[in-house]
């Protein structure tokens, strides 16, 4: 082994392949101007030409010209052993001397756009197969295997730091930019991998080369791939004792993707609520703020503006609002912030805030303010010991077009309109309420929220306890059947008038006889919401 084994390497041969070209000009540029030799392909190739710099083409360095439509290029001993060899290990100084094999001390190399072309819709068959890239990955696992005398570069996001590196070090690398670098190079393919093994995953039987593609999204798969990088390590998890960080799939949407504008760092629980609130507001098409304490609704509501759906959300339950987090699907305008900063709260989701409003907010410094994308609706994964459990996202909905189908009249008195607008804005709520739920609301707002209970009763009895406005004339939701008749007269006792909830007990026929018995009114769904 050499001394120089470990050590600051020189770069004095390079091969580049990308297929995102941003920046590889200047990038080569600087290497160039140390001297070193560039080796290229295909179009890579001919766009540093088109820059004035001198290039080897890959067929004159293996003696083989590119062929089979570019799918054999780099695939070569002349390539492999030039990226595999261990500087000063005699014997492979002695093979490389045989075979004339040249050093390669670095590869700048990105991968073909697999996933965009996955995501064109109807795509042909042949033409998403033929974006599966090989000689890629492979020449970026040999780099990235002997990183002691190879530098491996897979991302554009790396060309500035490496050529201030460069400048200073005269053309060299350290090992630990090296090390670096061949982490980021096995987690690039690992990713890629896992992307074309869940697309793959998602078409039953091969169709022709020129067929559509069709994915079938809905389909479970058969292997559970999760590759997400990390996107910021946390102070600590729930408690001071947990250790934590978020990792985000890099997309840029959701609550991982948000963009914070100003406020302390976000917090692992800040997370949570934040995700709670955010998701809860986005079951609602008119303005409304969703006031979350430790992942419940405390407050819900929705109104002609986003300060009337926060003045609505904040008297169904002031006490508990202090300290919560909020979560608004409409741009944050002035008006609304100057109430809203009147009170602690810590931490606000929206999809923007105006010029105005930041100005409100900007005063209250440890205040997070974070602007959020909507994500796609994606499965839900939770942990158990030894395993995982997945799901598809509740997206369960109904709306009021839906009282002659999805949503069934089961007492003598129909639901009055009124009511049945409250009754579905209380039903989208309590999908969002960890069971056992009973949400009391009205008029777009909710009353009192009785969360997490092991008893239905309880959850009746608390909803209604924690009620500050007046309950009586309001509706009920309930997320699950009520199993015997106590449940709904808790609720009636406390005053409300119309019941919405899935049915399914073996008791429903007492349940019914109970509400016609109370003058209630009651629709039952179908669909359950139960949130563990």
């Amino acid at each position: 082994m050499s001394e120089l084994h470990g050590a600051v390497k020189p770069i004095r041969r390079a091969l580049l392949s990308v297929t995102d070209k941003t920046g590889l000009v200047e990038f080569a540029q600087v290497l160039a101007g140390f001297g070193v030799e560039l080796i290229s392909t295909g179009g890579t190739a001919r766009a540093l030409r088109e820059a004035g710099l001198v290039v080897k083409d890959i067929s004159d360095l293996t003696g083989f010209p590119e062929m089979l439509d570019g799918r054999v290029k780099t695939l070569h001993p002349l390539v492999h052993g030039g990226l595999l060899y261990i500087r000063g290990n005699a014997e492979h100084e002695a093979a490389v001397a045989a075979h004339s094999i040249q050093p390669i001390d670095m590869v700048v190399v990105n991968l073909y756009a697999f996933e965009k072309t996955a995501a064109i819709p109807g795509v042909a068959f042949g033409h998403l197969i033929e974006n599966i890239d090989i000689g890629g990955p492979s020449m970026v696992r040999s780099a990235a295997k002997n990183f002691e005398d190879v530098a491996i570069v897979t991302r554009v996001a790396d060309y500035p730091a490496l050529i201030e590196e460069l400048k200073a070090a005269n053309g060299a690398l350290s090992r630990a930019t090296r090390w670096r670098l061949a982490k980021q190079a096995f987690a690039t393919t690992a990713a890629y991998d896992a992307a074309i093994a869940n697309a793959l995953d998602r078409i039953a039987d091969a169709p022709l080369p020129a067929s559509p593609v069709e994915l079938d999204v809905a389909a479970l798969p058969t292997t559970l791939r999760i590759n997400f990088p990390l996107a910021q390590a946390l102070r600590y998890g729930e408690n001071p004792h947990q250790r934590a960080a978020l990792y985000a799939d890099g997309s840029g949407l959701g609550i991982a993707g948000a963009t914070q504008l100003q406020g302390k760092e976000l917090s692992f629980n800040n997370l949570v609520d934040l995700d709670a609130c955010w998701e809860l507001a986005q079951e609602f098409d008119e303005p409304a703020v969703i006031i979350v304490k430790h992942t419940n609704p405390c407050g819900a509501a929705t109104g002609a503006t986003v300060l009337e759906a926060y003045q609505k959300a904040l008297a169904a339950d002031p006490v508990s609002a202090f300290g919560g987090v909020i979560g608004i699907n409409r741009t944050v305008d002035g008006d609304a912030a100057t109430e809203i900063a009147k009170l602690f709260v810590e931490a606000i989701a929206a999809p923007a805030f105006t010029t105005e409003a930041r100005e409100r907010f900007a005063a209250k410094k440890n205040l997070r303010l974070v602007e959020v994308r909507s994500a796609p609706t994606r499965p839900v994964v939770k942990h158990v010991s030894g395993g995982l459990l997945i799901q598809d996202a509740d997206t369960g909905r109904i709306d009021v077009t839906e009282i002659d189908s999805a949503l069934k009249i089961v007492t003598w008195r129909p639901p009055t309109a009124e009511e049945l607008r409250s009754l579905l804005f209380a039903w989208r709520v309590a999908k969002h309420v960890k069971s056992n739920a009973i949400v009391y609301a009205r008029d777009g707002q909710t009353l009192g929220v009785g969360a997490g209970q092991m008893s239905r009763v309880d959850a009746a009895r608390f909803g209604a306890m924690k009620g500050v406005l007046p309950l009586k004339g309001c509706v009920a939701a309930s997320d699950a059947f009520f199993p015997f008749p106590d449940g709904l007269e808790t609720v009636a006792e406390a005053g409300a008038t119309a019941v919405i909830q899935p049915g399914g007990s073996v008791k429903d026929e007492d349940v019914i006889a109970a509400a016609d018995r109370l003058g209630l009114a009651m629709v039952f769904t179908g669909i359950r919401h139960f949130r563990h």
